[in-house]
């Protein structure tokens, strides 16, 4: 008898296996194009694009970094930090939303969250921003309650949508026949959230998509 694939627990080289590979290929795109930039300005024939190149080469640079500073704290936690300052989680998330079609509506009460909410502040919001490839709003909200922190992430616009492989990620499910890029993301929320006692949710409607989750403060 095999069991259902949707229920096999990932094991942790795997699951870091296909995080490390969503990463490598958030930041391969800037860097192709800054290479890109690069060849352009050493082209001898195409000197009358080194504007466009340089503009290439700096939009880039600076994608390339947000993605890098947002990465740190979503996936890494940054080192040994405990407690991170609500506003500078609000300028990671800026920073990433800057390359999106989503504006972010930012609406965190705490002044500072533990370690777990950070990650949670961050990684649902960038997945209600993806939620809205043609544009939208996403709305991230949190307020302490007792002793957690509700989070609540509303993504609304045209055509708002959450793949099959990120719900089943939320549910602490296999991607099934979905793309592992999309659905590792959300299993990893599900476990970290798990490991800190707390539940993540997600519900979806038209043109609505809605991520929320308590973590204990």
């Amino acid at each position: 008898m095999t069991e259902d694939a949707a229920t096999i627990p990932i094991r942790p080289a795997e699951l870091a296996a296909f995080l490390a590979a969503r990463m490598c290929h958030d930041f391969i795109s800037p860097a192709s194009a800054i290479v890109s930039g690069l060849d352009l300005l050493e082209d001898p024939t195409a000197q009358d694009m080194r504007e466009d190149a340089m503009g290439l080469i700096a939009a880039s640079a600076r994608k390339l970094a947000d993605l890098l500073a947002f990465s740190r704290v979503a996936f890494g936690a940054s080192a040994s930090a405990e407690t991170f300052d609500a506003r500078e989680l609000e300028k990671l998330a800026r920073g990433v939303f800057g390359h999106m079609r989503a504006e972010l509506d930012w609406q965190v009460e705490p002044a500072g969250v533990n370690k777990p909410a950070a990650r949670t502040l961050l990684n649902l919001a960038q997945m209600a921003g993806a939620a809205l490839p043609t544009g939208g709003s996403a709305r991230v909200r949190a307020v302490e309650e007792a002793a957690s922190i509700a989070i609540a992430v509303e993504a609304t616009g045209p055509r708002a949508r959450l793949r099959p492989e990120v719900l089943a990620g939320l549910r602490g499910e296999g991607p099934g026949e979905g793309l592992h890029g999309h659905w590792v993301q959300a299993r990893y929320v599900n476990l970290f959230v798990g490991d800190a006692g707390g539940r993540v949710f997600a519900d979806v409607a038209e043109e609505r998509v809605t991520l929320a989750a308590t973590i204990p403060a």
